[in-house]
């Protein structure tokens, strides 16, 4: 048998006539710490990418280095806060902590907290020097880059292993978030590349080099099988909630991370691989993506068409909004990698062009998450679904204990504002 947990949608917050100020939308200030989720660290890998990518754009206007560096400092110390605040709800709320991993939604974003922190180790690397000294910038990303590598590894077993071997997800509950945990091997891929050059000649940049490809392997794979179930999905099922949207763009993601990771590992190729291999490296680079490209364009098309359609009726703010940056970042950074490498015209306007709708996203997005913040209303923890009804549906396997409950189909469950609870509000 297997239970189904269809849920009714959840009732709007009471309101709270007579509070001004910040946190006004919370019983109590110290909730604020109560339901803070690894998908806030998508805030960081937001902000961050609108750095990193400043950093390589292909026309570096005049101020365009300050204002990265600028955004890097930023991101960094919102990843410093983040991070306090997330040791602090793990201490004080450690069952809704552990909730987390076990909202079949929620647990996809533990791959949030690796990319955070390699996007900001990234930046350290490519704006630091000029702020804080080379030294100084590489041993930042020295630390980071290994920490968040571990963690993403991390992510990449064990919440797939979660999902094989928790409940069963119904054939069509694919969304864009199936994509956050195994992607952070592609971003270690890629800023690991930037680390090669620093590294003693010989078997630690061969090392490291070969490393990198191997995580390049790793997300690929898995981002090609689960953006499969995701375009299946879509063909046969609804679009979903509408809270969900917006994670149809981290699609762009690995596409996007995947042809700057071949293209900067292309360049670092020559520094640790003998001829012919390097060169067939950085062939590989144009080889693998442009036509990646071209599919990314596809993707991000359609995305964007949904996204329009959806929105002309209701697209509700939440944290899934920051969908619309960091995978947007990787194609900026994907299009400017094959610019330097193919010294295309083309290539060099539509990085430019990109760079400009991820400042205008990341603007957009970053006011309506600090005001959401500074309300409270980000924070605040959703109350338990309710079942729509006791009926229990018939399934293939032997019993509950054995299959498992099977998460909901058409409503795959929608984010609240902080992305805890769940409802079945279908787009």
């Amino acid at each position: 048998m297997a239970l189904s947990t269809t849920a009714r949608p959840i009732p709007p917050a009471p309101a709270r006539p007579g509070r001004r100020g910040p946190l006004r939308d919370l019983d109590r200030s110290a909730d604020a710490f109560a339901s803070l989720g690894p998908n806030w660290f998508a805030s960081v890998m937001g902000t961050g990418i609108v750095a990193t990518a400043a950093a390589t754009l292909p026309f570096q206007w005049p101020g365009l280095r300050g204002f990265g560096t600028a955004i890097w400092v930023l991101a960094a110390a919102w990843l410093l806060v983040l991070t306090g605040a997330w040791i602090v709800h793990w201490a004080r709320y450690r069952e809704a902590a552990l909730g987390h991993a076990r909202n079949p939604v929620m647990v996809q974003f533990y791959g949030a907290p690796p990319m955070a922190l390699l996007t900001v180790g990234a930046g350290a690397l490519l704006l630091g020097p000029g702020l804080i000294g080379a030294h100084a910038a590489l041993l930042i990303d020295a630390v980071l880059w290994p920490l968040g590598t571990l963690a993403g590894l991390a992510s990449s077993v064990a919440v797939p292993y979660l999902m094989f071997t928790r409940p069963r997800a119904a054939p069509d509950a694919a969304f864009g978030g199936w994509l956050m945990p195994v992607v952070p091997p592609m971003v270690s891929a890629a800023t690991g590349a930037l680390l090669v050059p620093h590294l003693p000649a010989g078997q630690p940049r061969l090392t490291l080099l070969l490393a990198c490809y191997a995580m390049f392997g790793i997300s690929l794979i898995a981002s090609v099988v689960v953006i499969t179930q995701l375009w299946q999905r879509l063909v046969r099922h609804s679009v979903g909630p509408a809270a969900m949207v917006p994670t149809l763009w981290i699609v762009l993601g690995p596409l996007g991370q995947s042809i700057t990771a071949a293209g900067l590992l292309g360049g670092a190729a020559r520094l640790a691989l003998p001829f012919p291999y390097g060169a067939a490296f950085q062939a590989f680079a144009v080889v693998y993506g442009v036509p990646v490209w071209g599919f990314a364009v596809l993707w991000a098309a359609l995305a964007t068409a949904i996204t329009v359609r959806t929105a002309r009726a209701h697209l509700p703010f939440s944290l899934t909004w920051w969908s619309f940056t960091f995978p947007v970042g990787t194609l900026v950074t994907g299009t400017t990698a094959l610019a330097l490498h193919t010294g295309s015209g083309v290539f060099r306007w539509a990085a430019a062009g990109l760079y400009l709708v991820l400042v205008a996203a990341w603007a957009v997005v970053s006011v309506r998450t600090v005001a959401g913040a500074w309300r409270g209303s980000l924070l605040r923890g959703a109350p338990p679904a309710v079942p729509a009804d006791n009926d229990v549906a018939p399934a293939d396997g032997p019993g509950l204990a054995a299959d498992g409950p099977v998460v909901p189909a058409d409503g795959v469950p929608e984010l609240t504002l902080t992305g805890d609870g769940l409802a079945s509000r279908p787009a």
